[in-house]
């Protein structure tokens, strides 16, 4: 085989097996010989065969779960308690060159914080201020992770798993707290009845013909299904006559 035609096959395969892409939402790092050479950019690449390698850094929002872990509060409750942690790579060169595996090592950090925050209050502050309880854990893998490169965007707190004894007595706190209520509510209701009634009673009093209205729809309501007879013991006449009384004393 002719050296020069050999000579181009070798050297057409170097160039080939050197072509790297680097996508757009993603960085890689070039090493020479061991050594961090650049960050290289998005788009067509090429590196030195067996001299030089890369290491592709993902600059997207990644999402890591934090596993359930067992808690005990500050009020002596066993709780089980997972979340979510989001966070971006800002530096990929620190990212790489300052922690091994870094999405491993914020996992352990968020697993840590989670347990050292939900471990210092009470049940109760858990369940109401579960976003107040996501901050300061985000707040303590901040200042961990800074020098790493690392944008720690959110922390949430996904789910409480609480003892079954537990649950009974919460279900059974709400159910009373409930009918505490309903019964306020129905006082208040009784009440405002009462007065409303004693109200309408002082303004009927005041009229005969009032009094008479009254009786009559009554009566109406009374007879609306058409099953009942209606009898007067005594005479209409009888009726309180306050009104007509008191003006003829006046006129006397």
């Amino acid at each position: 085989m002719n050296p020069l035609v050999l000579f181009s096959i070798i050297f057409g395969l170097i160039l080939i097996a050197g072509i790297r892409i680097v996508f757009e939402y993603k960085r890689a790092l070039k090493f020479r010989f061991g050594k961090y050479i650049k960050t290289l950019q998005p788009g067509f690449r090429w590196i030195i065969p067996i001299v030089e390698t890369i290491q592709i850094v993902d600059i997207r929002v990644i999402t890591i779960n934090v596993v359930s872990q067992e808690v005990m509060t500050e009020d002596n409750v066993p709780c089980s308690i997972d979340g979510v942690v989001f966070f971006r790579v800002r530096d990929p060169e620190r990212a790489v060159l300052e922690v091994e595996e870094y999405s491993f090592a914020i996992t352990q950090l968020s697993q840590a914080a989670l347990r050292d925050v939900c471990g210092k209050v009470e049940l109760d502050t858990i369940l109401s201020k579960r976003e107040e309880m996501g901050k300061n854990i985000k707040t303590i893998v901040e200042q961990e992770t800074k020098e790493w490169g690392i944008e720690i965007i959110d922390v949430k707190i996904k789910d409480i798993q609480l003892p079954e004894n537990m649950r009974r007595m919460m279900a059974n706190q709400a159910e009373a707290e409930r009918s505490r209520r309903a019964r306020i509510i129905l006082a208040l209701a009784e009440e405002q009845a009462a007065g409303k009634l004693l109200e309408a009673g002082k303004l009927i009093d005041q009229s005969p013909s009032a009094i008479k209205l009254r009786l009559y729809q009554t009566l109406s309501n009374i007879a609306a299904e058409k099953n009942s007879t209606i009898l007067f013991p005594f005479p209409e006449e009888v009726l309180p006559q306050k009104t007509q009384k008191s003006s003829k004393k006046k006129r006397g």
